[in-house]
């Protein structure tokens, strides 16, 4: 742990599922003595007290077992509607962390680079990045070593880095390579350090 101070109340580590955010986060927040919050349970928790009527497009995966045979487009697309539709519950949790002055690491798949706008440093986000297939086919083994490669998932990944690296772009994000990982926690953390929406 640093004896310094985070420069950002909130620090948002985005990108696609299986680049490393989570292993990148968890340092990142014990660096600097912060919780970590998991944005995928806020979509897990919104999913069990919603129904799909209510939220159809979070619900859209248990309703439409046909979309996981998508093109890795089309899946891309509706996963950026999940991340736009959770926008304004990402920005209430994170509005209640500059409120009352609590520091945290907030990582997760549908976090968007845009929700650092407009807070002049207090909320800062990096988008860690992979845009190797192979890589990719990799980390997911290695991760779900009983889900076998997964070629098809990897590409899924590949364009959503690809979506989410020009969502960066327009609102002045940094992106930050996941490899080399011998460094990536410093090179996260400074990119964080020296990003200013």
């Amino acid at each position: 742990m640093t004896s310094r101070p985070p420069p950002w109340t909130v620090a948002l580590v985005c990108g696609a599922s299986g680049v490393g955010k989570t292993s990148v986060a968890v340092p990142l927040a014990a660096r600097y003595g912060t919780p970590l919050a998991e944005a995928d349970d806020i979509v897990t928790a919104l999913k069990a007290v919603t129904t799909p009527e209510q939220m159809p497009v979070l619900h859209f995966w248990d309703t439409h077992l046909e979309a996981w045979s998508w093109p890795s487009e089309r899946i891309a697309d509706l996963h950026l509607e999940v991340v736009d539709v959770m926008r304004p519950a990402f920005a209430a949790v994170i509005a209640d962390h500059l409120e009352f002055g609590a520091p945290v690491v907030f990582e997760g798949d549908y976090l968007a680079p845009e929700l650092a706008d407009g807070f002049g440093g207090a909320v800062r986000a990096v988008v860690l990045d992979e845009p190797e297939e192979d890589r990719m086919v990799a980390n997911y083994l290695a991760r779900e070593p009983n889900g076998g490669e997964q070629p098809g998932r990897a590409r899924v990944t590949l364009e959503l880095g690809a979506r989410l690296r020009e969502r960066a772009a327009r609102a002045g994000v940094p992106v930050v390579a996941g490899r080399p990982w011998a460094d990536c926690l410093d090179r996260v953390d400074r990119a964080l350090r020296a990003a200013h929406p």
